[in-house]
């Protein structure tokens, strides 16, 4: 069984969130699993996060995905195929 995991690195959280969040939306019939990281402190947020996803090993939609993605500035997406 082959695993495809996506690696999505956001800066500036609050100004890219929402168009990363319309693409996973577009393509989430082929979203798997998903994780969300930030870092948090009691007195404030951080401007970076890391998304990580499982998708649909063998679905050519998710090249596609990424290409939407790393598109966005402030966002980089990359792919690992276990």
């Amino acid at each position: 069984m082959e695993y495809r995991i996506v690696a999505i690195k956001m800066e500036e959280r609050q100004k890219t969130a929402v168009k990363v969040q319309d693409i996973l939306t577009e393509y989430g019939c082929l979203i798997k699993v998903r994780l969300g990281l930030h870092n948090v402190a009691p007195d404030q947020c951080s401007p970076t996060g890391l998304i990580l996803l499982e998708v649909i090993a063998h679905d050519p939609k998710a090249g596609e995905m990424l290409d939407s993605l790393n598109n966005i500035e402030g966002v980089q997406a990359k792919e690992i195929l276990i």
